[in-house]
């Protein structure tokens, strides 16, 4: 019975003591570690989502307003090609050729000035840079917060009580920090060609 008696007493001592050397800021810590990794990697998708969309948008803005201006410039060099002289004012068919290489430059210069409202492409080209600008630094926000969740999270088991409930009663290993790739010394490239 003396030695219940004692065995009851070191029950709360034990727990009093592991308690007191943080074993249940492990998991914690750790679950830190796992919420800061899917943020990285929610960003890393919004990224593969959000890019190419804005890009094929920005294409397409800059491709429609590509087309008025060709036409306008086209227009405008066909009607400068048409020459007409005083002496061919009293032709007709000169007259009307003239007249009618003028008409297609105004035309297509009111088409210009009626699309010009949609002419988006700068405006397009800013917010693209504006957007890819947020997301690498949403991106590099949460590598730092992952990394540093991990060495709090690595420090945490590795050093003194909490090392040895830690690695009794969990078996935690370090976790590994977010390392940029060789390849990532290079900047990724934006292309407005026509390859898709």
């Amino acid at each position: 019975m003396n030695v219940l008696r004692r065995l009851g007493l070191l029950a709360p001592l034990a727990a009093l003591s592991l308690g007191g050397c943080g074993i249940n800021s492990v998991p914690t810590a750790e679950e830190q570690v796992n919420a800061k990794w899917g943020d990285l990697q929610a960003d890393y998708q919004r990224r593969a989502d959000l890019i190419p969309n804005l890009v094929a948008t920005v294409k397409g803005y800059a491709q429609q307003e590509k087309s008025v201006l060709v036409e306008v410039t086209q227009a405008r060099a066909s009607a400068t090609r048409i020459q007409l002289s005083p002496a061919d004012l009293s032709d007709p068919q000169k007259v009307s050729a003239f007249n009618d290489a003028q008409n297609r430059v105004t035309l297509s210069l009111q088409r210009l000035q009626e699309a010009y409202p949609d002419l988006k492409s700068n405006a397009n080209f800013l917010a693209l840079q504006d957007q890819l600008e947020g997301t690498e630094n949403q991106i590099k926000v949460a590598r730092r917060d992952y990394n540093e969740s991990v060495r709090e999270y690595n420090t945490l088991i590795r050093t003194f009580p909490t090392a040895i409930g830690a690695k009794v009663f969990y078996g935690a290993k370090p976790k590994v920090p977010f390392e940029a790739a060789a390849a990532a010394q290079t900047a990724p490239t934006v292309s407005f060609g026509n390859a898709s």
